[in-house]
């Protein structure tokens, strides 16, 4: 069973990206984020012609995140339960596999800014938010996927210049202090799961030639719980879209599991 994860930012613009890739990587689910239009303008027509059905969160000009799974998805939420926000940045859903259900959550985290702006107090805000509403969402399903675009370098191998970008934004010691809270839950870095080349990199600025240059960051994650963690026999960053034409400024990450296809 493959799942995937990738900022496609504005599937309106790359919808024909998201098909190439798609038709070139079956997987059995994709979480985008950063679609940037509204649920009445989602493509589902034309992802469901290419064999997926879709769970969407949207958002007119901003965020928004979907779930494109082979089967159904049922029991989905948007947001996070018990914490009051305007902003689309969160969809889970539950797929049934031939070894029982699995929660598959995805989440545009929040970018934030330098520390101290009200815009970096509402990253940890909604950071604490969504560990409080895993906790309980680990004790319901526990086989459960967190995927998304983090916005949080886990560690300075994550980062092409941790030296200059030290407590700078998706650097700093608070950001990666919530993220260490997340995988105290129960969830583990897919990625890290195995060994990887270093400068491994998943976001690199559109600007000075930043993925030529390999300047980049590893911001988004997949984190499989325990009771997952010994079913994962692979987690890859697909650096091939970035060379496509207008390419988003991120690119898929996509982890194997040990478990029956849900197709």
């Amino acid at each position: 069973m493959k799942i995937a994860t990738w900022n496609i930012n504005s599937l309106a613009v790359r919808l024909p990206q998201v098909l190439g890739w798609l038709a070139a990587n079956p997987v059995d689910a994709l979480c985008l984020q950063e679609l940037k239009l509204s649920d009445d303008k989602f493509p589902r027509d034309a992802l469901a012609a290419a064999g997926y059905q879709s769970a969407v969160f949207g958002q007119k000009t901003y965020n928004g995140v979907a779930i494109l799974s082979r089967t159904p998805a049922r029991n989905v939420v948007k947001n996070i339960v018990g914490f009051p926000d305007e902003q689309s940045r969160v969809i889970a859903v539950t797929l049934d596999t031939p070894q029982g259900e699995l929660r598959l959550i995805n989440g545009y985290f929040v970018n934030g800014q330098a520390p101290g702006t009200d815009k970096f107090a509402y990253k940890m805000q909604w950071l604490d938010g969504l560990c409080n509403w895993l906790r309980g969402e680990l004790l319901a399903h526990p086989k459960l996927v967190l995927a998304g675009d983090f916005n949080i370098t886990a560690d300075d191998r994550d980062t092409y210049d941790p030296v200059a970008l030290r407590e700078t934004i998706h650097h700093t010691t608070e950001e990666r202090q919530h993220l260490n809270a997340l995988l105290g839950l129960g969830l583990n870095d897919a990625f890290r799961l195995f060994e990887q080349s270093e400068k491994s990199y998943s976001w690199w600025d559109y600007r000075e030639f930043a993925f030529r240059r390999n300047r980049g960051l590893r911001i988004d994650y997949i984190l499989v719980s325990d009771a997952l963690k010994p079913t994962v026999t692979s987690c890859v960053i697909d650096k091939l879209p970035r060379k496509n034409e207008r390419p988003s400024d991120h690119v898929p990450v996509v982890a194997e599991l040990d478990l029956p296809s849900i197709k």
